[in-house]
């Protein structure tokens, strides 16, 4: 009798851990909801759930598992010409396979032509869709015509139409569907049940994803809906010079909702970004010793520097507020402290929204971090990779604002993404470029703004760059560590520097390496260019008048510059760009030259040593961007040492556009 209670006890706490842990089921509207969940994101992830990503990117780039070196590591062909596919199948190319339930987020192309591509779901002959590429992003089909999923930003196609599968997915495309491909998605622990994806929705699906449409066309501090027992908090802090003073403290397990502090911050943009700077956010979950967040206060925000206006789905910056919608949960305590390292005292309205919630063991704690330069990696054949975030634990990754300080011009962006997840020797997210990570291509410097990808300030390349981007969906989970990584070419001497606030949820036993940043280290870092500067190859004198800088070319086709590169001047008539010229020994020597011609582009004139050795050179061109055929400037004597050539802008053509750009791809000196 004993032992048949025991056998009964035995199979009751069975059933009870069965159900407990039993796999749970997810309808295409529950998959939809996902997308603008902020709730989620901030629960611990099962074991077995995974985000990866199938891209263009480079395969020269490996790991030797003998040696542990990594090979290429800086290779850059993620689209031209190469074996950029899983492999080929006939005449097309399969771009991701995979097995298991799960979802695709996101699909993002650079260029989206006529060819198609093709999805296979749970091995069905039939494809769930087949269109040509540019179809899955112009808004004219059906489900993916929603614009605030399916939407084109700074030339960049991206898709965040949910397709959902059981027990596979593939993706085929046509050799001509276009040029960089991203598809990240999600596999769940395997005995998920997941209602696979069809382009035919059913009345309750079409609602759900018009719901979350309207919803992100909404973005804001008032994104997320009040619920039945949400606490308003309604602060006015005085926070003296040089005080750190405590803006908020509660007991009890709840989580945060809504943080938000009006914008009184000065107009003036040198004094705005020096006060956002001065001013630190700083807070600690549950009484721990070391802070969770610990940001400058506008960084926080996802923007630097300054306050940049956007209006993205978990923070942004209006003409009213500063905000986040970050769902930020704790057992026992929180603490919000803001500290003043400027010289003047700062009265701060602000509004916390926070409530009650349960089985506080699911959940992260939210972390976010600002830091430059922290934790790169050591091996020498990684010089390429800037550390986004370290940390060990469980959690998720969650999103980015990454500034750029690039006063020398040039782009900056062609590095990939690379994420390890769990101590993973080659990374399972590897991108196709910086700007393909944001959701733009092809280096466009134009501002934009979307509740998942912001690029709040952008000056022409040269200056200062801000771009933000939010895992939601497609957050990345991990069990026991996360090591994201993004490309650095330009190195901080040149200079090019870059400052990042990393997002991420972990486990109250986790480590976050991440510690506070004094006022000396994020103010002032700014490194300024010094003349005479070498701009793609040629050594120029002094400042001109207009902006000057290495222009990256790559993404005009009519002919090949340069190392894709070339020196772009604008300037007026009259003004002239100094550059010196230095040989061994005194001498005839010819002087070849190559030019870029342009709708907006001046005639020019050449000098030596300001002496006349040109005619002038028209370099308008009427419908497009050209370089030209080698241009022989004629023999010349030059001294032995440094030596002058100048460009002057004489004029423009009648039907150019006055503009009065220069652009020199090159200038040679031959014996």
């Amino acid at each position: 009798m004993r032992n048949s209670l025991v056998l009964v006890f035995v199979f009751v706490i069975c059933l009870i851990c069965t159900n407990v842990f039993a796999a749970k089921e997810f309808t295409y509207v529950d998959i939809i909801n996902m997308v603008t969940d902020l709730e989620r994101i901030s629960v611990l992830p099962e074991i077995g759930e995974i985000t990866q990503q199938w891209s263009s990117y480079d395969r020269d780039s490996k790991y030797d598992e003998k040696t542990g070196k990594y090979i290429n590591w800086e290779a850059n062909g993620d689209g031209y010409g190469k074996k950029n596919w899983i492999r080929k199948e006939g005449n097309r190319f399969v771009l991701g396979e995979t097995t298991g339930p799960g979802c695709i987020w996101r699909f993002w192309t650079a260029t989206a032509f006529k060819g198609k591509i093709t999805i296979y779901l749970d091995g069905n002959e039939e494809p769930a869709v087949d269109l040509p590429c540019d179809e899955y992003f112009n808004c004219t089909q059906e489900p993916f015509n929603r614009p605030q999923l399916v939407h084109v930003v700074g030339r960049g196609n991206n898709n965040y139409t949910p397709i959902s599968f059981q027990k596979s997915c593939k993706i085929v495309a046509d050799q001509d569907y276009g040029q960089y491909y991203q598809f990240t998605y999600s596999l769940f622990p395997k005995d998920t049940k997941v209602q696979t994806f069809k382009r035919q929705l059913s009345q309750e699906e079409s609602a759900a994803l018009d719901k979350i449409n309207q919803q992100l066309a909404n973005t804001g501090p008032n994104f997320i809906a009040a619920v039945e027992n949400e606490k308003t908090d309604e602060i006015d802090i005085k926070i003296a010079a040089g005080e750190k003073k405590t803006v908020f403290e509660i007991d009890g397990t709840r989580a945060i909702t809504s943080f938000i502090i009006k914008n009184v911050f000065p107009k003036d943009i040198e004094e705005q970004r020096q006060i956002v700077r001065e001013l630190a956010i700083q807070i600690t979950w549950d009484g721990q010793k070391e802070p969770a967040v610990w940001a400058p206060l506008g960084d926080f925000f996802g923007t630097a520097p300054g306050l940049n206006k956007h209006n993205s789905i978990c923070n942004g910056v209006t003409e009213e507020y500063l905000y986040s919608n970050w769902f930020m949960p704790f057992e026992k305590s929180a603490k919000i402290e803001i500290i003043n390292d400027s010289k003047n005292e700062i009265t701060l309205p602000i509004q916390i929204k926070h409530r009650a919630i349960s089985e506080i063991g699911k959940y992260g704690r939210f972390h976010a971090k600002w830091h430059r330069d922290m934790f790169l990696p050591t091996e020498p054949e990684r010089w390429i990779d800037w550390t986004i975030l370290k940390t060990t634990g469980t959690g998720r990754f969650v999103g980015v604002a990454l500034e750029i300080w690039n006063p020398r011009g040039g782009w900056w962006g062609e590095g990939d993404e690379k994420f390890f997840v769990d101590g993973e020797k080659f990374p399972s997210t590897f991108g196709t470029g910086s700007e393909d990570y944001f959701g733009y291509a092809w280096c466009d410097p134009t501002i934009f703004h979307h509740p998942f990808h912001n690029q709040p300030i952008s000056e022409e390349h040269k200056g200062h760059i801000s771009n933000n981007r939010w895992h939601i969906s497609d957050n990345i989970p991990f069990q026991k560590s996360f090591d994201g990584y993004i490309e650095k070419y330009f190195s901080n001497d040149r200079p090019t520097q870059y400052s990042c606030v990393a997002y991420w949820y972990l486990s109250p036993d986790g480590k976050d390496m991440y510690k506070p940043a004094a006022a000396s280290e994020r103010i002032g870092w700014y490194k300024e260019l010094k003349y005479p500067l070498d701009i793609d190859g040629m050594l120029v004198l002094e400042k001109p008048n207009g902006p000057i800088e290495a222009q990256h070319m790559g993404s005009f086709k009519a002919n090949k510059w340069k190392d894709d590169h070339q020196l772009w001047w604008i300037g007026a008539p009259g003004e002239k760009i100094r550059i010196g010229i230095n040989v061994k020994n005194q001498g005839e020597y010819k002087i070849l030259t190559r030019h870029t011609k342009a709708p907006d582009y001046a005639i020019i004139q050449w000098y030596l040593n300001s002496r006349k050795i040109s005619e002038p050179i028209d370099t308008y061109n009427k419908d497009n961007v050209v370089a030209t055929n080698e241009i022989d400037l004629g023999s010349h004597h030059l001294n032995a040492g440094q030596n002058e050539l100048s460009v002057e802008i004489v004029g423009a053509n009648p039907d150019a556009i006055k503009r009065y750009m220069v652009g020199i791809d090159y200038i040679k000196v031959k014996k």
